[in-house]
């Protein structure tokens, strides 16, 4: 099953996210660390739906600083402080953000000049720490919606698991 990457493009998202979940769940048994799974999701949902950009940056300093981590696109941003565009501001507020139009949100920093639209999913782990937050961005305004939001905030919930060991 691990050497699967899906294609999800045009299905209905409650169908598609649904079966996006299954996979990753049956790719990851087993697994127990973040890196790995990390690299894994974001290959899955960048293939599963053509993103532009989907990945994860990493809480280096709690409370101050992300850093880029596993990704699947064009070069990210390598920094970013808590409070700063739209992936600061998640980590920050510790809520997912989603930007219907990036150029219109105060403060955005571009990384890739074609991102059009944005969502940004906090991450916690078992002790309810933000150890990351996921980044998706995509060529088109509006791509992302409230059920976009749930499926990923649960898909993210893989890392607020008791550890698997």
């Amino acid at each position: 099953m691990a050497e699967v990457t899906l294609d999800l493009r045009g299905r209905p998202k409650a169908e598609a996210y649904a079966e996006l979940h299954q996979h990753v769940e049956a790719v990851l048994e087993g697994i127990d660390d973040d890196v790995a799974a990390m690299a894994t999701m974001s290959c899955l949902v960048h293939h599963a739906f053509g993103h532009l950009w989907t990945g994860f940056y990493r809480v280096v300093e709690p409370g101050r600083l992300l850093r880029v981590g596993p990704y699947q696109g064009t070069l990210g941003c390598l920094e970013i402080r808590f409070g700063k565009g739209v992936c600061g501001t998640s980590a920050a507020e510790g809520r997912t953000v989603i930007v219907e139009d990036v150029h219109a949100f105060p403060g955005h920093i571009t990384c890739d000049g074609r991102s059009a639209s944005e969502i940004v999913v906090p991450v916690y782990n078992p002790q309810r720490e933000l150890i990351a937050v996921l980044d998706i961005d995509s060529e088109h305004k509006a791509t992302f919606d409230d059920a976009d939001r749930r499926a990923l905030e649960a898909l993210m919930g893989w890392f607020s698991r008791p550890r698997r060991k």
